[in-house]
């Protein structure tokens, strides 16, 4: 009997040593790659950064004819259009997670969610079609109103300004919203279904109303987890390249007006990467996805040490 006891604590020895290394390995392995990825991008990327220098960065002209290379445009484009979308996106998808974790009956939560699963799986270039030949031409008429209410206003005249085309900052904005509700609501949702029941059934027991015990305990509770959830939508809203392609306007400006048509860093670089023929052209289109790879990373992280704190907070933390 105590053999046989010795011989299933071996085995389950053997298996939990079998498990811990086969996850060290598959984190390893991760980390490995994200590394090759770094290094290759970031070698190939090398001309650029030594010919143009930290101008690559500064300049807005993007001028392969003359050997002028600077991705300021696309920069601005890509974290104009992002950030349009995560302000559009993060009140419709906080109020369909509250609405399907907190007040939807059953028999309706269960279609809601399948929908919202269902329009992220849709690939993007059919938003981006439907953007392109859809959207965009009602946008037009949209767009000279707002830019009408709007015109001699200080600031918001120069925002919502003079809209000579459909394709533009906003149109581009609109439909990376629609792309990354689908993940903001999901994980959203799933965090909020963490609050534990007795957080809120003792709030409404003292008296607050539901939008208060939502407020107050669910919502504080899942701070966090929703906050990741918004920097993951916003960096998927930044690196979404047919979509944002199709609709944005393949303009590089710099501009305060939002109904001005753009470009972005993925867009450009889907584009033109079939014309570089030059290596000086190349190696600044891979420098544009070194600077987008590494503005992805800096929203993750951020994400990371927001739910961290978050977590560190509710565990009554300094």
């Amino acid at each position: 009997m105590a053999l046989a006891l010795d011989d299933l604590k071996s085995k389950k020895q053997i298996a939990d040593r079998t498990f811990r290394g086969m996850t060290i390995a598959g984190g390893v392995t991760i980390v490995l790659i994200l590394g090759l990825i770094a290094w290759t991008i970031a070698s190939k990327s090398s001309l650029a950064f030594r010919t143009e220098g930290l101008s690559f960065f500064t300049e807005r002209r993007w001028a392969p004819a003359s050997n002028v290379y600077g991705a300021l445009s696309f920069i601005f484009g890509t974290s104009v259009t992002a950030l349009i979308a995560v302000v559009l996106a993060v009140p419709v998808s906080l109020g369909i997670a509250l609405f399907t974790t907190q007040v939807a009956p059953s028999w309706l939560k269960r279609p809601i969610v399948a929908m919202t699963d269902l329009v992220a799986v849709v690939p993007s270039v059919v938003f981006g079609l439907w953007g392109i030949i859809f959207l965009a031409p009602k946008l037009v008429p949209v767009f000279t109103t707002v830019s009408g209410w709007f015109h001699g206003v200080p600031i918001l005249g120069r925002i919502f300004g003079p809209a000579s085309a459909g394709r533009t900052f906003m149109t581009a904005g609109l439909i990376l919203a629609i792309m990354i509700t689908p993940i903001i609501t999901s994980i959203s949702r799933e965090v909020i279904e963490t609050c534990p029941p007795t957080d809120r059934d003792g709030a409404l027991a003292l008296g607050a109303t539901r939008w208060e015990m939502i407020t107050g305990a669910v919502l504080t509770h899942s701070a966090g987890g929703i906050v990741g959830a918004v920097m993951l939508g916003l960096g998927r809203a930044m690196g979404e390249t047919i979509a944002a392609a199709l609709v944005i306007g393949s303009s590089p400006a710099i501009t305060a007006n939002l109904f001005s048509s753009g470009d972005s860093l993925p867009s450009v670089i889907a584009f033109e990467w079939g014309e570089a023929t030059s290596d000086a052209k190349r190696s600044a289109l891979i420098a544009m996805g070194l600077t987008l790879f590494v503005m992805t990373l800096i929203v993750n992280f951020a994400a990371t040490y927001v739910v961290n704190r978050a977590m560190k907070r509710m565990r009554g933390e300094s």
